[in-house]
């Protein structure tokens, strides 16, 4: 299992898993993405994005539409998605990341905090009025210092031998299916053996 930085070809499959999850879409831009994939089926498991929103003081980043499919779940998948996330933006000097979510539970693991409304950057102030009223009116504000992120060791295990739980796979398709009987059908290169 690894996370990568999103393709243009991965375009469709985020946004139709964005939209099966209710996760927000707003200025979608796949280049802002990453995604975990399973290095031995390459099935991709999770995503997440970071926003960046221009300000007079500079660049805020914003954690957001963070996603695990069904079957990789309780894996580590969602955490490494939030890990390369904050890191990616640690390096592109942005030394805090925030992220509006009701998930408050799950990333204070990782070393994020609460703080309230008014504290956070004006910008950011807009997007948690935006995001309680259409997509998580529980989203509270958090935030964590990128060199102050941690991984919980169980996850990071969790990760090294993810597996998915329930795989998709497609049904074999019969002439049935198409309304075809194989005992009786003739085909236009039949050779009448």
């Amino acid at each position: 299992m690894y996370v990568r930085d999103a393709r243009n070809r991965d375009e469709a499959w985020l946004l139709d898993h964005i939209e099966a999850m209710g996760l927000d879409e707003t200025s979608f831009r796949s280049r802002d993405y990453v995604i975990a994939v399973d290095e031995e089926s390459n099935a991709r498991a999770g995503f997440g994005r970071t926003r960046r929103h221009a300000t007079d003081d500079g660049e805020v980043c914003e954690l957001t539409s963070i996603g695990v499919l069904d079957g990789w779940r309780r894996q580590g998948v969602g955490a490494h998605v939030v890990e390369r996330l904050v890191d990616d933006a640690g390096t592109d000097g942005l030394d805090v990341v925030y992220a509006l979510t009701s998930s408050h539970d799950y990333l204070s693991q990782f070393g994020f905090e609460g703080l309230s409304a008014g504290d956070l950057p004006e910008r950011l102030q807009d997007r948690l009025e935006e995001k309680r009223a259409s997509i998580d009116p529980e989203a509270v504000p958090m935030y964590v210092e990128s060199d102050r992120f941690r991984m919980p060791d169980r996850l990071r295990e969790r990760f090294k031998t993810a597996a998915e739980a329930d795989p998709e796979t497609e049904p074999e398709e019969s002439p049935e299916d198409f309304g075809i009987d194989p005992d009786d059908a003739t085909y236009k290169y039949d050779t009448g053996d």
